[in-house]
């Protein structure tokens, strides 16, 4: 180094490499992944390389070297190298005693070490030196964090990989193709001049209804599968209330006792909906979700009465144990993505071919017609279209025409699949449906 650098070195580098903070949460990182490897390590055979006391030698070691030559890093990756070979060396004495001892894996209460764990520990130990010093301290913390989360839940992590199965690993797959691999390729250029929306827009909508279906059906089925019919009814509000209220209505008409939760889950499914289309609009229209907000709030909160009444009615609070509501089929059927994406695309056209013959009032009537299908196409289509010459007032109660008008299917739906025992629900559905014609009319200023 030259002599410019060694001077930078010792009063402190310019750009605050060598910082105090930086330096003391680079050593309580390194220490914090030192107990967690110690805690793994603790009980094998063959004791690994690492710990509490080398974890943060190795970081402060891994920092300094880039530090003494940040231009090029050369004295940083020549200890890598070194860091490396002693790995190396270690590692082969270790698969040399595995070789001699075969048999000592099986034998009770002894373990080897847990394979690459150790070099892998090592190696990150060294590389926080340099991340600490020139990335933002949050990225240390949280690579520091995670390999410590990781390293302590291998039992669990184990278990949950052979519970998934391949069925639910092929659902993520296509998450991740709907994401990563549909998205970026779509244009983003309208294809016709009826309707502004575009096939990116299409496409995003798709998205953003499907991650929100697939995060509730993952709570549902892994972090909380047997919390109870109403956890249950509340994420498949969630996941789809159309198809919560199809189970919940069929289960009712075969229930021969607690059909006070079924029918409080069956307004509770339909309360949560409220929740999903305010976050939906949000996420595409934020001035609609402001003046949606209120009316949805109104009507979550009738929803909750109406569902805590039938709780409580000839219940007295106590629960059924038992009831649970099964978790929904797979949301992310490609064949169901691209029905909704028609279904999105033909209503968007709908809408802007109505406005342009009929006008502003032809789109309370589609939105009626529409509430009867699914509301979450005609609600992103409204969403996305940037309004028409009603204004966000005028598409706001569009949204809760075509809610209302699903809450009447629903109970329809009620009555069609649990007969004589869906009247109670049937009943508090089509309520909660009236309920919505004067936030209605509030909105379009006629009240």
């Amino acid at each position: 180094m030259d002599e410019e650098s060694v001077t930078a070195f010792i009063v402190g580098a310019p750009d605050g490499l060598l910082a105090p903070e930086r330096l003391i949460a680079l050593f309580a990182l390194a220490f914090f992944l030192g107990l967690a490897f110690e805690d793994y390590f603790g009980d094998r055979r063959l004791k690994a390389p690492g710990g509490v006391r080398t974890f943060p030698l190795l970081a402060l070691s891994g920092a300094l070297l880039y530090a003494l030559m940040p231009q090029n890093g050369l004295l940083f990756l020549g200890g890598l190298a070194v860091l490396g070979a002693w790995l190396s060396i270690w590692y082969w004495h270790r698969l040399s005693i595995q070789r001699a001892e075969p048999r000592i894996e099986h034998e009770p209460g002894v373990r080897l070490d847990g394979g690459i764990m150790a070099l892998m520990g090592n190696i990150l130990a060294y590389l926080l030196g340099p991340i600490a010093l020139t990335q933002p301290l949050w990225m240390a913390v949280a690579i520091a964090v995670a390999a410590v989360l990781l390293t302590g839940a291998r039992e669990r992590l184990h278990t949950f990989a052979e519970t998934i199965g391949g069925t639910e690993l092929a659902t993520l797959a296509k998450f991740l193709i709907i994401i990563g691999v549909i998205l970026p390729l779509v244009p983003n250029e309208p294809v016709t001049d009826i309707t502004s929306i575009t096939p990116y827009q299409v496409w995003l909508a798709v998205v953003v209804v499907s991650t929100l279906s697939y995060a509730s059906y993952i709570v549902q089925k892994f972090i909380a599968p047997h919390r109870g019919l109403l956890y249950s009814a509340a994420l498949g509000g969630l996941y789809s209330s159309t198809a919560t209220t199809i189970v919940l209505s069929r289960r009712a008409s075969q229930a021969e006792q607690g059909g006070h939760m079924l029918n409080a889950a069956l307004v509770l499914s339909t309360a949560v909906m409220f929740l999903r289309i305010l976050i939906v609009v949000a996420i595409f229209n934020l001035s609609l979700a402001m003046a949606l907000a209120p009316s949805l709030a109104a009507l979550f909160a009738v929803g909750l009465g109406l569902a805590f009444f039938l709780y409580r009615w000839r219940n007295g609070g106590e629960a059924q144990k038992g009831e649970e509501l099964l978790p929904p089929s797979n949301p992310l059927e490609i064949q169901a993505a691209l029905v909704f994406a028609l279904l999105f695309i033909a209503l968007s056209i709908a809408v802007g071919w109505a406005r342009t013959e009929f006008g502003e009032g032809s789109l309370l009537a589609l939105a009626a017609i529409a509430g009867v299908t699914d509301v979450d196409p005609l609600i992103l289509s409204i969403a996305q279209s940037g309004g028409g010459g009603g204004g966000v007032m005028f598409d706001a109660a569009a949204i809760l025409i075509a809610a209302s008008s699903n809450n009447v299917l629903k109970g329809l739906y009620v009555l069609a699949f649990a007969g004589q025992k869906g009247r109670v629900p049937a009943v508090a559905l089509l309520l909660l449906a009236g309920a919505g014609i004067p936030l209605i009319l509030i909105t379009l200023g006629l009240a």
